[in-house]
C-alpha cells in the first residue's frame, strides 16, 4: 500500500500509478473467464476488457513517446476500439499475463522520467486536438493518473456487480493479508 510519507514528485507518481494499476488488476481475482467477459452494468465495459485496455495505454507510452504522429492511422484507432474487449481466443489469463508484462515496465519507465522533461503530447482528435501538442511529462503522468483512476473505479463498480466483492477486501486477498476490525480479505461465496 501507499503510505504517507515525503516522497519526491516521482515516487509519489510511481505510487499512484502502482495502486491504481492494482486495484485494475486485483478486480480480476478470482474470476472465471466467464465473470471477465461479463457487462454487468448498462455500457458494454467488462473487468476483462478493462484489464485489456488498461494494457493497451501503458504499452502506448512507449509508442507515443517514439512517434507521436499527426493523425493516428486506422489501424491504431481499431487497436484502441479493440482494447476494451476480449477477443474469443483470449483468456483473462491471457490479458493478465500481457498486463504484468506491461506494468513493469510502464513503472520502470516512470521511475526513470523527470516530470519536468519536456515531451510531445500525440494529437487527441476526439478532444479537439488535432496535433501534437509541446508539454512536460508531469502533463502525461498525471493524465495517467487520472485515467487509471477512473478505470480502477469502473472495475471496482464491474466487480461489485458480479459477486459483491470490493476494492479493498480484494486488495487484501491478492495480498495473503489478514482481516481487522473493518475489513476482511474476500473470499469466494460458498
Amino acid at each position: 500500500m501507499f503510505w504517507p510519507a515525503p516522497y519526491t514528485e516521482s515516487e509519489a507518481l510511481v505510487g499512484v500509478l502502482t495502486e491504481q494499476l492494482a486495484a485494475v488488476r486485483n478486480a480480476a481475482h478470482g474470476l472465471t473467464d466467464a465473470q471477465a467477459r461479463a457487462t454487468p452494468c448498462r455500457s458494454a465495459l467488462s473487468v476483462g476488457g478493462l484489464v485489456k485496455h488498461v494494457t493497451w495505454v501503458l504499452g502506448r507510452r512507449a509508442a507515443d513517446a517514439a512517434a507521436p504522429t499527426a493523425v493516428p492511422d486506422p489501424a491504431a484507432v481499431a487497436d484502441f476500439q479493440g482494447s476494451f474487449t476480449l477477443a474469443p481466443d483470449e483468456t483473462l489469463a491471457d490479458v493478465l499475463a500481457a498486463f504484468d508484462a506491461v506494468r513493469d515496465a510502464y513503472l520502470a519507465d516512470v521511475r526513470a522520467t523527470d516530470p519536468a522533461a519536456p515531451w510531445t503530447a500525440p494529437p487527441a482528435p476526439w478532444s479537439g486536438r488535432p496535433e501534437p501538442t509541446e508539454a512536460v511529462q508531469r502533463y502525461t503522468l498525471l493524465h495517467h493518473v487520472q485515467e487509471l483512476a477512473r478505470h480502477a473505479g469502473h472495475a471496482d463498480v464491474l466487480r461489485e456487480q458480479l459477486d459483491g466483492a470490493t476494492a479493498l477486501p480484494l486488495l487484501l486477498a491478492v495480498q495473503g493479508r489478514p482481516g481487522n476490525a473493518y475489513v476482511q480479505p474476500w473470499s469466494p461465496a460458498p
